[in-house]
């Protein structure tokens, strides 16, 4: 996989030795170049200076990316011990030390401790397995808790028919924007 915009456009982050290495009886969908760059797109004019959550980090490239394209921070959460081994060699090879943080545990525990030491941030992009619950589970504790900041955006990375609320405690869809089997729905603050 590769940045596709920004600083490090180009540069690889995962390869294919790692994906077979984590497909022995695990499930692994990065999100595709051509959705990084719609996503990007997207969020365009909010990304510089921006703090960006990756919440379901996998290989860590959406966070990369936003690290290239001006974020001044990204945040990495990530269960798995060798996908948090391999966002923190890509975050060193990269020279993004001092604008990255890899959480290593699950979206849920993120949250609750940003809720406890009353953090907020400007991005949240959420890309559960497809058919988890996850997302049902966690776009109202973003919202409930106010962890997202004023004049901030969620996107979710969602399977086409999966449908998606309206409302999720204090946050309100406001788009969606389909590219194959793949949608990007945005929510903000009501």
């Amino acid at each position: 996989m590769k940045i596709s915009g920004g600083l490090e456009k180009g540069r690889q982050t995962a390869t294919k030795r790692l994906f077979s290495k984590l497909l022995k009886g695990r499930e692994l969908r990065p999100t595709t170049s051509k959705v990084r760059e719609a996503l990007f797109d997207i969020i365009m004019k909010k990304i510089e200076g921006a703090v960006f959550v990756d919440l379901y980090a996998g290989t860590g490239t959406v966070g990369l990316e936003a690290l290239s394209r001006g974020a001044s921070k990204a945040i990495f959460v990530e269960p798995d011990d060798l996908l948090v081994k391999t966002i923190k060699k890509n975050i060193d090879e990269f020279g993004f030390q001092k604008r990255a943080f890899v959480f290593k545990g699950k979206a849920y525990e993120f949250l609750v401790r940003s809720s406890e030491e009353k953090d907020s941030f400007d991005i949240f992009f959420l890309d559960p397995p497809y058919h988890s619950k996850e997302i049902d589970k966690i776009l109202p504790i973003i919202g409930e808790k106010r962890l997202l900041k004023e004049g901030g955006i969620v996107i979710v990375e969602n399977y086409f028919k999966k449908e998606m609320p309206e409302k999720a405690s204090n946050l309100m869809k406001k788009k969606s924007y389909r590219y194959g089997d793949t949608m990007l729905t945005i929510y903000r603050n009501l």
